[in-house]
Parts: structure tokens; C-alpha cells; sequence
């Protein structure tokens, strides 16, 4: 069976997450602000004001938000790829939209799974995979793969969800049970599950005298990387296959490739993506 024929099989048997479908939907809010956001969040972590004369390869690139923030920042060259054809469609969009002038931007199906493939896209000064190899059903096989396109002294850039131990057992089932669900009764299940929290935390901003801060988490979670909280809780909720992995995890297996951490940003123990920097030192 061919990777497409495979996602539309498990979407019907409640096994995988229509990302593609989601990031449609964050195409409605996006703006100029978000997208001056998430080229901030690169040049943060990759320590750099440019990418002029380095190439970028956006593995998983969901929406085309960071190709786009990428080319930009004037990334010479910028090839995105992502398994879900929805998100390749939104990637195109998107570029129609706001980068249909960038002709050194190109995007396609591919699989980060399919070794063949990523070996044939050939070496990449920065390779970024934000948030996309804990959802492929096989994280290390998508770990040792994303590894392969990475330049000598070129960057890695990736972000995966925190091991929480019980706590990441039972979001696991959370992620299940919203894609068993209808899609009518998803929303109202990501509004059901989530509302605890955010009460949680209005209650929290309230009693400090300071309602304002809880608002701002919806008014300002632009400032995120440019992303959206509602398209994110949903991605949380629904973001299925799952694997997390504990920072130390990460770190030895790249360590053992030959890579080296050069920044890393960990979510302390709570939940969310841990995210890292490698230089290839191969």
C-alpha cells in the first residue's frame, strides 16, 4: 500500500490525525504579525539574524508557515515535505498567498519514514522538523532518518512532545479517543478536555488580581511561534500516532550520529514539545 492509501486507512479506522485538515484551518487567522513571529522563533534558535546562502529543508512542514518564514529570512534555497497531502495543499496555499514571487521555494509529498526518499533529497544546511517526528506512528526510524540530509556543520532543528511518563500514558488515550469520535463531537471534546486547564488557569490569573494575564494567552499566543491557540489545543487533543521522549533521549541518540546540541528549550517537566539544536560534527 502507497503512503497515501496508508493515511487514508488509518484516518478511517480512528488510527491518525488529519494535521493537514487543521492547518487549513489555521490559513483563516493567519497574518503578518504571525508569520514575523515565527521568523523570530528561527533566528532565536538557530542564533542567526539571516539564512542568506544556507538552504532549508522543512521536514513535516504542516502548514508552509516556517518554509515561508525561512525564505524570508533569505534561505537560498527552501524544499518542503510533508506525508499528509492536506498539509501539502495548505503549504501551496500558502505560498500562492504570500510567496508567490519566491520561485527558489518548492514543496511535495514525501514521507520522513521512506529512507530512499530522504536520501535522495540530498545535504541541507539547516533541516527543521518542528514538532512532526513524534507523530509518525515510528519515532526513531523518523529520528535516524531526519539526521541522513544534514550538511556537514550544517543544523538540525527539531521539537518533540515531553515524556511525562503516566501523565503522557493518558494524553495518549485523549489523542485516540478524539479520532475514534465522530467529527462532530471533536471540537466540543477538545473544548470539554481542555476546560479544566484553562479554568485552571483563568482561576490562577484571577486570584494574583491579574484576569488580563489569562486573556492574554488566547489575545497574544501569536507570539508562539506565530501559531494559533485554538488550531494548537486541537493539534494537542487530536495529534495522533503520539511518542514523547525525555530530553536525555533525544540528546544521546543524536549524540551517538555524530551531532552535537548547540541550544536547547525544555518545557521543564509539563507538557509540550522539548526543543532542540544540533550541529552535524561528522
Amino acid at each position: 500500500m502507497d503512503t497515501l492509501g496508508l493515511q487514508s486507512q488509518q484516518v478511517a479506522q480512528g488510527e491518525r490525525f488529519e494535521f493537514g485538515k487543521n492547518w487549513s484551518g489555521f490559513l483563516s487567522v493567519l497574518n503578518d504579525d504571525r508569520i514575523s513571529q515565527a521568523r523570530l522563533s528561527l533566528q532565536e534558535m538557530l542564533q542567526t539574524e539571516s539564512l542568506t546562502n544556507l538552504s532549508f529543508l522543512d521536514v513535516g512542514s504542516g502548514s508552509g508557515l516556517f518554509s515561508l518564514a525561512a525564505a524570508q529570512l533569505g534561505a537560498r534555497i527552501v524544499h518542503s515535505c510533508d506525508f499528509d497531502p492536506d498539509s501539502v495543499g495548505c503549504a501551496q496555499e500558502l505560498r500562492r498567498r504570500y510567496a508567490a514571487h519566491i520561485d527558489r521555494w518548492t514543496i511535495e509529498h514525501g514521507s520522513v519514514l521512506d529512507r530512499r526518499y530522504v536520501e535522495s533529497l540530498g545535504e541541507w544546511d539547516v533541516v527543521y522538523s518542528w514538532g512532526v517526528l513524534h507523530h509518525t506512528g515510528d519515532m526513531l526510524t523518523a529520528m535516524d532518518n531526519v539526521a541522513l540530509p544534514v550538511a556537514p556543520g550544517g543544523h538540525l532543528f527539531i521539537a518533540i512532545y515531553n515524556d511525562q511518563g503516566r501523565a503522557s500514558r493518558r494524553w495518549r488515550q485523549i489523542k485516540r479517543t478524539y479520532n475514534a469520535l465522530p467529527p462532530a463531537l471533536r471540537a466540543p471534546f477538545v473544548a470539554a478536555t481542555m476546560a479544566p486547564f484553562e479554568l485552571r488557569s483563568a482561576l490562577g490569573a484571577t486570584a494574583q488580581l491579574n484576569p488580563q494575564a489569562y486573556l492574554r494567552k488566547w489575545t497574544e499566543y501569536k507570539r508562539s511561534r506565530g501559531m494559533s491557540r485554538w488550531h494548537d489545543l486541537v493539534d494537542w487533543c487530536g495529534g495522533y500516532p503520539y511518542e514523547p521522549a525525555t530530553p536525555d533521549v533525544v540528546v544521546d541518540f543524536f549524540g551517538q550520529r555524530g551531532f552535537a546540541l548547540t541550544k536547547i528549550k525544555t518545557r521543564l517537566g509539563g507538557w509540550g514539545c522539548n526543543e532542540f539544536v544540533f550541529t552535524n560534527g561528522t
